[in-house]
């Protein structure tokens, strides 16, 4: 199911996957399903556990796990909507849409497992983690023969990988959650970790950062609107939100508005 209404500007926020919970009784399945596993529930504590603790960085648990979920299948619906076809239906690894949301909710919720281990190379070791957890997930979620469920893991797993800064997306789907996971950069949650307590242009810049907006645009499907309290946040958008886009398939699709204190526009990026 896809909300049919044509979406209107939500803002990227700790409860904006509660709207699909509520609306959308696969999305609520696939989440319970996640949040009820103890095994990705105590890896993502263990990511924070790094992260936060021994890093001294920003969140990386279940919090940003949620937001990147749920701006994931925001981003979706609008493409959709403006007829924009899947890679994994175009290419035969998703039979349907709910198979489509069903590789972004695990690949944004299961995204940032590999902090358990390490921060270093933590796409790759957490791609390489979530394969027994994504196997056992599916045996639930998808009724399907092995071969399809192997499919829709293998995309899961890329595109988990495809989310380091350096590794190019190879699918929509992966591009979308790339760019969701950097998305989640207000009120001090930027996606470059910087080490809390230190004063630097990554501590400045994502402290500056005030509100991420989605909305449906005219010249491109998607318009994300970013407001600043400084413009030093911008820092932010050249060092996350464009190589994100270069490094997928969503260039063209996008555009990133930047707003000043005042609500001026700033400036403008395709």
């Amino acid at each position: 199911m896809i909300v049919s209404s044509q979406p209107s500007t939500v803002i990227v926020s700790r409860d904006i996957l509660d709207k699909w919970i509520a609306a959308d009784p696969f999305v609520a399945l696939v989440v319970r399903e996640l949040e009820g596993d103890e095994e990705v529930s105590a890896l993502l504590e263990m990511s924070n556990i790094n992260a936060v603790k021994r890093l001294g960085y920003n969140d990386h648990g279940p919090v940003h796990a949620r937001i990147v979920a749920g701006t994931s299948i925001e981003l979706m619906q609008i493409l959709h909507q403006r007829g924009i076809r899947f890679t994994s239906i175009e290419h035969g690894t998703a039979r349907s849409l709910d198979e489509v949301k069903l590789i972004l909710l695990l690949t944004s919720y299961l995204h940032d497992i590999g902090n358990a281990v390490h921060r270093h190379f933590h796409e790759a070791i957490g791609s390489s983690l979530a394969k027994d957890i994504v196997d056992r997930l599916l045996t639930k979620l998808l009724p399907r023969p092995l071969r399809q469920r192997v499919l829709i893991r293998q995309e899961i797993l890329s595109a988990m990988h495809s989310t380091a800064m350096d590794v190019p997306a190879l699918t929509l789907e992966a591009s979308i959650v790339k760019l969701a996971d950097g998305l989640d950069m207000s009120e001090g949650r930027a996606r470059i970790p910087y080490k809390m307590g230190k004063v630097d242009m990554h501590s400045l810049s994502a402290l500056n950062v005030k509100r991420v907006e989605i909305s449906p645009g005219d010249s491109v499907p998607i318009v994300v609107s970013i407001h600043f309290k400084d413009m030093a946040g911008f820092f932010q958008v050249e060092r996350v939100l464009l190589p994100k886009l270069e490094g997928g398939k969503l260039k063209g699709l996008v555009k990133i508005e930047a707003y000043d204190q005042a609500g001026k526009l700033v400036t403008s990026i395709m």
